[in-house]
Parts: C-alpha cells; structure tokens; sequence
C-alpha cells in the first residue's frame, strides 16, 4: 500500500487546457466568421449594383381609396417573376420584413416597418398566385401569396405570408377579378 501512495505522489497529472491554443483558435475562428460575413455583404451589394437599372419604386398615392382588403403578416422578397432564386435586392426590395398590405382599387399599399415602404400601381399588377416558394423561403404548397407586377422593364414576383394564411385565396381572387377587369377596359377602348 505504501508503495501505490508513493507511485501515486510521484506522478504528475498533464495539464488539462492549453490556454494559448485555444484562444488562438477561437481568434482565427472569429475571424473566419468575419470574413464570411463581409463576403455575403459584398455579394449583396453587387448584385443590388447589377440590378441599379431598376427604376425607383412607386410611392404611395394621395387618395388611394377605400381598402377592398387588408393583411398583415411578412414580406420574404422579390424576384424576377418565374425565376424564384433569382432575388431583387434593389432598392430594398430584398429586405424581409413584417408587413401591411392593403389592397385599393388604385393599387397594393405594401407597408413594411423597418423598411422602404411601396406602391404596386393598379395597372401594374399582372397575376397573383399562391405558391410554395420565394428566394431562400420554401413553405408547405400554397403557404406564400405571390403577386406578379410590373416595375419598369422587368416583371417582378413579391412573396407575401398573411399571419392567417386562409385570407391568401381572397386576395388571389381580388387581384384576377382587378387583372381581368383592366384588361376587359383596355381591349374595350
């Protein structure tokens, strides 16, 4: 027994941290992260300067008339209309955020707190569809409310999810009815 307390006292346990690689590790990690970080930052301003000849978004109208429907809910993006990974960054329009949407016979109020508000002119509204996906957002089928719109030279697809997804159907509606009604006016003339 006197010989096991004696092996016992006589050994030295390693130390355990090494103190000066692991910090030197999670310096280089941190620096790492940055790097990335300031990768994805500059990949989005790029593509936002490749994407400078879309004009400035429509501001919202003096008297845009009564509400014909309201939503509340989030803005995921938008696209060029049938390209859904292909994201429009300009101008803000990249920028998720919550959102107020108000549906006139002038046109689509977006409201976003926290970011650049704008106006879907009535006679830029092309379709709206419930869809599944939107640029880095894929939901169940029928989960986002995607309005298709002209701004400029392009056609752009907006990605809509209302806090109470059964209004999305309303608004699809609303919005053929107004396409179609539009068309019938200008084939008319």
């Amino acid at each position: 027994m006197t010989s096991l307390i004696i092996l016992a006292a006589g050994e030295k346990s390693a130390e355990v941290t090494n103190w000066a690689g692991r910090v030197g590790w999670v310096v280089g990690l941190g620096i790492f992260v940055a790097f990335v970080y300031w990768l994805m930052r500059q990949g989005w301003k790029w593509r936002g300067s490749l994407q400078s000849d879309l004009p400035e978004l429509p501001g919202m109208p003096e008297a845009p008339g009564e509400a014909r429907l309201t939503l509340s809910g989030r803005y995921h993006g938008s696209t060029t209309a049938g390209q859904w990974l292909d994201r429009i960054v300009a101008h803000g329009l990249g920028t998720r955020s919550r959102v107020e949407l108000t549906l006139t016979d002038a046109g689509i109020e977006v409201v976003r707190p926290g970011a650049t508000d704008f106006f879907i002119p009535a006679e830029a509204l092309r379709e709206a569809r419930l869809d599944k996906g939107i640029a880095g957002k894929v939901l169940a089928e029928g989960g986002l409310l995607i309005v298709t719109w002209a701004h400029g030279e392009k056609l752009l697809d907006s990605g809509f999810r209302s806090d109470r997804a059964a209004e999305h159907t309303a608004w699809v509606e609303a919005i053929t009815t107004m396409n179609h009604a539009s068309t019938t006016e200008g084939t008319a003339r």
